[in-house]
This record gives structure tokens, sequence and C-alpha cells, in this order.
């Protein structure tokens, strides 16, 4: 063999072994691309938006070059608002998502209503029933801050009872751009609650509203599991996101969901992939779960029902909303996983993949969350406040809008840590 062979099949070898142990950004941003486009309408389930990515993420892991592909089935109820849409103030037609959003449990409501802005530079509640119960105030709107509303709670808690005729509902202002939630859409209220941006008119008369909710009872969804092999079986390591998201506002405005949470799917995605090639000591799973957005209805199936004992996870990592840029990383543990976190710090330090890491207190603000409360050694992945962060549950959650920053430390700090443990 001559020496210019010989580095030429050294070359070859070393690219192989770069592709091998290297993740993959740019299918990781197909998959991101893919997820969020209008082919899944927001992956929510009136339009069964999240089954179809759940197939999608089926040939995906399958191409990963997975073991075994596993879809475990669960129901859910849950309120959907994929029809009519529509409001106007004084008569002027609102964009849903951009000058208004409802809440997840709102009823169908139809007709034109009065409105009754709340004076909370001297409120005084014991006026504000009175005033209600004049003929003039019947049937009408109230609006008001939303975090004003918090503080007194019991007030606005009357308000919304079913008993309380005078007020058909609530207009709460907020903040911009307009966030929507699902989590306690399991129920349909008697009386709608409707987000608006600080810039509603505070002289406005009338809105007019022809909205639909359909709620869907015992509706069908799946996570979606991934298994490498390894040369062990009595232990395993566990990688998880949720692929669901938010669905429809109307017929025509979904919630993309680029960063939350194609961004943490793709990523176990090509995690799979990286495993596969690279044979790893203990078995691997990788878990898409369904339901997060509905208060984490799929990982809470999975914990109550797992395919593998609980007590044989090493060590869970779950990856939620890492397409952003922020140079600390924020993270949460369980308590049974702060005893890896001290390698989980040092591997950062050593190799500089964040600037720090930013550990807060457990919540159950994600899909580790029912691992942490079962003594599950997890910790908890997600990249906040950075540029793609006020775009969080809004309409503007896109792909062109999602960083990939995040992704390649990401990747490198979880298989750095795997090597380690």
């Amino acid at each position: 063999m001559t020496k210019r062979s010989f580095f030429g099949i050294l070359i070859v070898v070393l690219i192989a072994v770069v592709q091998v142990n290297a993740q993959d950004l740019e299918h990781y941003k197909q998959i991101v691309k893919e997820l969020s486009s209008s082919k899944y309408q927001g992956r929510g389930y009136a339009k069964d938006g999240a089954n179809k990515a759940g197939k999608y993420l089926v040939k995906e892991f399958t191409n990963a070059g997975v073991d075994e592909v596993i879809c475990q089935p669960f129901t859910l109820d849950i309120n959907t608002f994929p029809r009519r849409m529509k409001m106007w103030v004084d008569g002027k037609k609102q964009i849903p998502g951009v000058d208004f959003t409802v809440r997840e449990f709102n009823p169908t409501i139809k007709g034109e209503f009065g409105l009754y802005h709340i004076d909370t530079a001297h409120y005084d509640s014991e006026k504000i029933f009175a005033d209600l119960a004049k003929p003039e105030n019947q049937n009408v709107f109230v609006v008001c801050d939303f975090m004003f509303s918090y503080k007194h709670g019991k007030d606005f808690k009357r308000m919304q009872s079913k008993d309380f005729s005078p007020v058909a509902g609530i207009l709460f202002t907020w903040e911009e751009p307009m966030k929507f939630y699902k989590a306690y859409g399991e129920k349909v209220f008697p009386k709608p609650v409707i987000w608006v941006p600080y810039r509603f008119p505070k002289d406005a008369k009338t809105i007019k509203l022809n909205m639909d909710n359909k709620f869907l009872k015992d509706y069908e969804c799946f996570n979606v599991i991934g298994k490498v092999e390894g040369r062990k079986h009595d232990s395993c390591y566990v990688f998880t996101a949720h692929y669901d998201h938010l669905g429809n506002l109307g017929r025509r405005v979904f919630y993309a969901g680029a960063n939350d949470n194609a961004s943490g799917t793709a990523a176990i995605v090509t995690l799979a992939a990286y495993y596969a090639k690279n044979k790893p000591e203990y078995d691997m799973y990788f878990i898409a779960f369904s339901g997060e957005d509905a208060n984490l209805r799929g990982s809470e199936y999975f914990a109550k029902n797992p395919i593998v004992p609980l007590e044989q996870i090493k060590y869970l990592f779950n990856i939620d909303m890492i397409g952003d840029n922020n140079p600390v990383q924020y993270c949460e543990a369980s308590d049974e996983g702060m005893r890896g976190f001290a390698l989980f710090e040092q591997i950062n330090n050593e190799n500089h993949y964040f600037k720090a890491l930013n550990r807060g207190q457990l919540a159950a603000n994600s899909d580790h969350y029912p691992f942490a409360t079962r003594h599950v050694p997890c910790i908890f992945l997600e990249n906040e406040e950075g540029d793609a962060f006020k775009y969080y549950h809004t309409i503007y959650d896109t792909y062109e809008n999602a960083i990939f920053d995040s992704y390649e430390p990401i990747f490198k700090i979880v298989t750095d840590f795997i090597k380690r443990y």
C-alpha cells in the first residue's frame, strides 16, 4: 500500500468516525420544520394533528435504526376550537391569536354584549356588584387587568359563577403577544374568558362574538417509544420530549410549536440515531409524549403504566423548548437526579457548552415531573429567556422564528454525561 493510499483510507475512516459520533444538525432542522408545518395543524387534537405527528415519528424512529418502536395508546378529554372563532369590538373585526385568545375551557358563545370596565384605581367591590345588578348592565362582559383580578380572586370567581346572571363572561387584559393554553381544557366552564392585549380600547362599548368549541371525550392518542438495545439490560437511560402542541384557534389559525416542542422532539430522534449507530452499554428508550400541553397526560400515563420498571432507569433527560439561544441553560433536577448533577455541571465547566447552568426549583411544568415524583433520577433541560422565548405559546412560534444554537451543546453535554455517569 502506498503512503498516499494509506492516508486516503485514514481520512475516509476519520470522516466516518466523525459522522457516526456527531450530532446531525441538518436532520434536526428538517424534523423541526416538518413538525411545525401546516400539515400537522399545531399538533393538536381536533384535526388529528397530534396523531399525524405521532405516525411521522414512528417512521423517523424506524429510519433512525432503533431496534423497536412501540406506540402506547391512552385517552384524554379535551376542549378544542377548530371552527368559528370571531370577535368584533365596536364593530371592528379582531384577529384570533393577535387581538385575542380564549381560555381552554370556554364554551360556545354567540351574541352581542355590552362591556363593563372595572375601575382598578378606585376599586370598590360592593359598588361594582351594585352596578352589575342594574338593568342597563345585564348580560355584560367584565373587562379587567388579569393581574389585578388575580389579587381579587374571590370577587372574580363570583362573577364567573353560572349563578351570577349579570355577567356573561370576562375579558382579561394581558401582555402581547397573546398566549394560548390547553392545560385546563379537560372540562367546559359555563362562562367564557377571553384574553385581550393591554391596547384593548378603554372606551369600548360592545363586543360581538361567534365562537364554537368542540369537546372531545375519550380522545385516543399515543406515546411513541423508540428502543435501542444495549449490551446490558438490567438498567436503562431514558430521553423524553413531548410532540403535541396547542392545535387550532379557529379554522385558519394554528400554533406551529417549533420551539415548543418540535425542538426537543427532534433532539431525541437524532439521539436515537446516534445510539443506534454507537451501541450503548445499557438499553436506551426515546419517548415522544403526547398530551403534555393538556396537563402532562402522556407522561403521567406512562409513569403509571411503564414498559420498563421505573427503578431500572439510571437517568432520564427531558428535553423541552431548546430552539433558542440563551447561553445560560435552564434545568431542573429531581431529588434523586441531584446525585448526577455535580457531574453534569463538571462536564459543562470542562467543555464550556453553556456559559452557566441555571438550576430552578422542580415544578410540574413538563414531562419529567411524573417521573421525579416517583423517585426517578432526572434532569429537565429547557432553554429559557432567549430571543425565541417571547413566542412561547403564541402563533409566532414558527420554524422561521426558531433558533438552533442550543441543539449541539445539549446533544454533547447529554452524551458526555452518559459516557461518564
